[in-house]
């Protein structure tokens, strides 16, 4: 295996907002091999209750972007009511204007992607307890990253989003989802612009490492 190109890919996927290349169409063949590598995940027991809906249909893309510009915009008026998250000398603060502005222009134009990919889930979380939920939510979001990560390797682009979960009932009626699947998350998809992507910034690994015991950063 070599392991540069694997660091390479793992460093590297993006969240990509502004660089997905809505003109461009994305062969039907190329969803289906990412899928189909993205169900060799980890999964709870081996049960593979996942299921994956892919919305290439105009009117349902723009109607799942409808809920989800209502409810990004009820998340904005929420974080605009609280604290900052982070002060001045994080540095996570200084990115924050420009995930602000890329996460408005998602939620503006994600119908405009050629395909909207939701990864679901047998079993309903509300109710059970943390085991539960970890267990359900643990056999699912792995395979939604192995799709990110074989469509960055393809050249497609994607952004990890559940704004539309705040409105979860009115999308699964959209989709004729059955009141027993979870939806886990939604990605925008599409080829990217531009050549390649960067490391991000990230706070510093010793720092969110705890040897032992919490608080314990030494090895």
């Amino acid at each position: 295996m070599d392991r540069a190109s694997v660091d390479k890919l793992l460093r590297t996927t993006r969240s990509v907002r502004k660089r997905l290349d809505f003109d461009r169409p994305v062969p039907t063949s190329l969803l289906k091999e990412c899928i189909d590598i993205s169900l060799q995940a980890p999964t709870g027991s081996n049960m593979q209750g996942w299921s994956v809906i892919v919305v290439t249909d105009e009117d349902k893309k723009k109607a799942l972007r409808d809920i989800y510009l209502k409810g990004f915009e009820s998340y904005a008026a929420m974080r605009e009511s609280m604290p900052p998250a982070f002060d001045d000398t994080d540095p996570r603060a200084e990115q924050m204007p420009r995930v602000v502005d890329s996460a408005m222009y998602l939620a503006e134009n994600m119908h405009k992607a050629p395909a909207l990919v939701i990864y679901c889930i047998e079993g309903r979380v509300e109710q059970a307890g943390v085991a539960a939920q970890a267990s359900i939510y643990g056999s699912i979001l792995p395979a939604a990253w192995s799709f990110m990560l074989a469509g960055r390797a393809r050249g497609l682009g994607s952004a990890w989003t559940t704004i539309h979960l705040f409105e979860e009932a009115k999308a699964a009626e959209i989709l004729g989802v059955p009141p027993e699947i979870t939806q886990a998350v939604l990605l925008p998809v599409a080829f990217y612009t531009g050549d390649d992507f960067k490391e991000a910034k990230r706070l510093p690994a010793r720092e969110l490492t705890h040897w032992n015991s919490w608080g314990n950063h030494e090895s």
